[in-house]
């Protein structure tokens, strides 16, 4: 089963959220940290990945919150 993840993308209306994978958005917020905010909830809950998307598009950040197969060393 593939791993879900969140993205904070732009849209007509603001920023919104989306579960990747699916064309229906979580919620449009006027912000874009209003919306990390909720995706950083919702990917944290969920143990998964946070992928966040500039004006652009283009991913500018990303966080894991999930169970990490590959920790960093130190």
């Amino acid at each position: 089963m593939a791993k879900r993840s969140q993205h904070v993308v732009r849209s007509p209306s603001g920023w919104s959220v989306r579960k990747s994978g699916s064309s229906k958005v979580t919620g449009t917020f006027e912000t874009q940290a209003e919306a990390i905010e909720v995706a950083r909830d919702y990917a944290k809950k969920q143990r998964t990945e946070l992928f966040i998307h500039g004006k652009d598009g283009r991913v500018r950040e990303k966080s894991s919150y999930g169970v990490d197969k590959h920790p960093p060393k130190g």
